[in-house]
């Protein structure tokens, strides 16, 4: 297993929509396994594939709280095949946005239908922070970051700041 880079915004590859995986094998579950590593290592709850700059339809996901045993998940071509009309609203935030956060909202409850570690297809009713968690992770999937559910002054004040930080980064000390 290896960790890493996370990609940041506003870099054009968060743009991209990923694509769907033909099988899982054992390079699928290495790419997977890297995945959950560079989460647990930055530290984060949810990743998808384009966010290590790999476009395929993959997540991987632990919603365990500290002190709890891990609980890792991984989702392989995820579709949601059902969401409900009621809404809620959670606070977000991402990896690929550091420091940033700011509450979205989404479908309470959706049903989601995806191949698991194994390459098995399960379908799954989620709530919670798993419905919010599953929607933010698609949605990277489809080239869409939490901060373009955002007002355009809202995402364009944050764009800005992670520009400025990136440059701030890069300039020699």
């Amino acid at each position: 297993m290896a960790i890493r880079e996370i990609i940041t915004a506003p870099d054009p590859r968060l743009k991209q929509v990923s694509t769907p995986v033909e099988r899982v094998d054992d390079e699928l579950r290495a790419l997977m396994d890297d995945m959950l590593e560079t989460m647990y290592d930055a530290p984060g709850i949810g990743l998808a594939a384009i966010q290590v700059g790999v476009p395929k339809q993959v997540i991987v996901m632990d919603l365990a709280r500290e002190g709890e045993e891990p609980q890792p998940r991984y989702f392989v071509n995820p579709e949601i095949i059902w969401s409900s009309e009621d809404t809620s609203v959670y606070e977000e935030g991402c990896l690929s946005v550091p420091d940033f956060y700011e509450e979205v909202e989404r479908p309470a409850r959706c049903r989601v239908r995806y191949l698991d570690y194994q390459g098995e297809i399960r379908e799954e009713e989620c709530d919670d922070m798993l419905a919010t968690c599953l929607q933010h992770e698609m949605d990277h999937l489809n080239g869409i970051l939490f901060i373009d559910h955002l007002s355009r002054v809202k995402r364009d004040m944050m764009l800005k700041k992670l520009t400025k930080q990136k440059k701030l980064q890069k300039e020699p000390a």
